[in-house]
């Protein structure tokens, strides 16, 4: 048809056209970075690691994280909101192509009582539509350089939220097999405090020992019986913790023993500059800066007019057989320009109040960057104290028991009163929970180090990259 044809040139004119594209240049932020952490003892490369948690070597770790990450409520949010970004970026992108419509319309009237003297008729109108508005300035495809940067900045997310899970279900583990380790310390305890408390009974109503003894074997019993609750709170609630990470109602759940982990063995963590490029929290803080950047075009776009283009072609007629003849053709093509000339600095205020929002994200960006640093000195400082505490715990834990062996032979024999079997047999109470708490500590400390290096759930691709299985 001959109305396409002008259609056809202005459409080619406005794609020469629209070619420029206002907003600042989207630059990687410039960092400064220490050439080795400070608590590094360990030279080498860094070695990202798909399933880190398989070091501890404990079947039930394993299929607790994997469960978690399949039926965790916030692996799922996650995961829809990324499709929610690739959504939005379907939105923006529509912008950058011409819409279609229909208009139909109908009317029928009886002029008669105008005085025309005609008799009463009706009209038809189908009139099919385009409109679109040139992406002249760049703002569409600023817009689509923001969504691509939110989805990336979702996925990133994501890759947080699965890492957040597998530390949280670790750490949560270990501690409920800690606490494990204490209520079996603290009914072993209890079991033997019974038993010298029944010995020192018979003996008082023997008259071999004072009263004095019955009531210090009495304080200690109960001591010892008021921990167990304590620890089976303990246990209980942290089972639940675990249930609601792994998506499903409280019960108990099956385990290994705190004193069959293995320590996994130290790691290279590499340099700080690599953990930029590996922290999710890191890459995604750099992503929603470039979103923000690129909305600097998008305002810019806004104080410059925009071109639009649009198009009609339908058939009109009071006849409805005649609806579809030549005679019922119509066409119109057209063109506007709509530009602000004063609005009192209002389109400018848009671009100084998107700059400043940009700055927050960079700003946002750095602290995020320093937090990854301190957390990654955090957790190698606790790892190194924590092995010495250990270490330093077990000695204590091994004389206290012998002390406590030694000052109840020393009682049988008379040589020494019940007060010091008493404080013997609390230093080892205390000495076995703290060599426990301290063995937990360590095991945790070894699972925030990886988080903190940004180790965890990797894509298909990193990990070929990475020659990992």
């Amino acid at each position: 048809m001959k109305f396409l044809k002008p259609i056809s040139i202005s459409l080619v004119s406005a794609l020469l056209m629209a070619g420029c594209m206002v907003g600042p240049k989207l630059e990687k932020p410039v960092v400064s970075a220490e050439e080795q952490f400070r608590f590094d003892s360990i030279a080498g490369d860094s070695m990202i690691n798909l399933a880190w948690w398989e070091l501890f070597d404990d079947p039930q770790l394993d299929t607790m994280i994997y469960v978690a990450l399949e039926h965790n409520q916030d692996v799922l949010i996650a995961m829809s909101r990324i499709e929610q970004a690739y959504a939005v970026l379907g939105v923006s992108k529509a912008d950058l192509y011409p819409g279609f419509g229909y208009d139909i319309s109908g009317s029928y009237g009886d002029p008669t009582t105008a005085g025309t003297g005609t008799g009463a008729g009706g009209m038809v109108n189908i009139t099919p539509n385009v409109y679109w508005e040139l992406d002249f300035w760049g703002k569409v495809r600023r817009s689509n350089q923001a969504a691509r940067a939110e989805i990336a900045a979702s996925e990133e997310a994501l890759r947080m939220v699965q890492i957040g899970i597998i530390t949280a279900v670790a750490d949560g583990y270990i501690q409920l097999l800690d606490y494990d380790k204490r209520l079996e310390i603290a009914r072993r305890t209890w079991a033997t405090r019974m038993e010298s408390l029944w010995i020192i009974e018979q003996r008082f109503e023997k008259g071999i020992v004072p009263e004095i003894d019955l009531n210090q074997a009495q304080q200690q019993e109960a001591i010892a019986a008021t921990a167990i609750p304590y620890y089976e709170r303990s246990v209980a609630r942290t089972e639940n913790y675990l249930n609601i990470l792994l998506g499903q109602n409280p019960r108990m759940l099956e385990r290994g023993l705190l004193d069959e982990q293995q320590i996994p063995p130290d790691i290279p963590v590499g340099i700080p500059s690599e953990l930029i490029q590996r922290r999710p929290d890191l890459v995604q803080a750099e992503q929603l800066f470039y979103a923000e950047t690129a909305r600097i075009g998008v305002m810019q776009a806004m104080r410059f007019p925009s071109f639009s283009i649009t198009a009609a072609a339908g058939v009109a007629s009071s006849d409805l057989s005649s609806l579809l003849s030549t005679d019922a053709l119509m066409y119109s093509v057209g063109g506007s320009i709509l530009g602000p000339i004063f609005n009192w600095g209002k389109n400018k205020r848009r671009v100084d109040i998107q700059k400043e929002i940009a700055s927050q994200a960079l700003y946002r960006y750095e602290q995020s960057i320093l937090n990854a640093f301190r957390e990654v000195d955090d957790a190698l400082i606790d790892v190194n104290t924590y092995g010495r505490e250990v270490s330093s715990r077990e000695r204590q834990r091994a004389a206290a028991i012998n002390a406590a062996k030694l000052s109840r032979a020393r009682y049988d024999g008379g040589q020494t009163a019940y007060l010091e079997v008493l404080e013997t047999e609390r230093s080892q109470f205390n000495a076995e929970l703290e060599t426990a708490a301290a063995k937990g500590y360590l095991l945790s400390s070894y699972i925030y180090l990886y988080k903190a290096l940004g180790g965890g759930w990797i894509t298909p691709a990193e990990r070929d990259v990475e020659n990992l299985d």
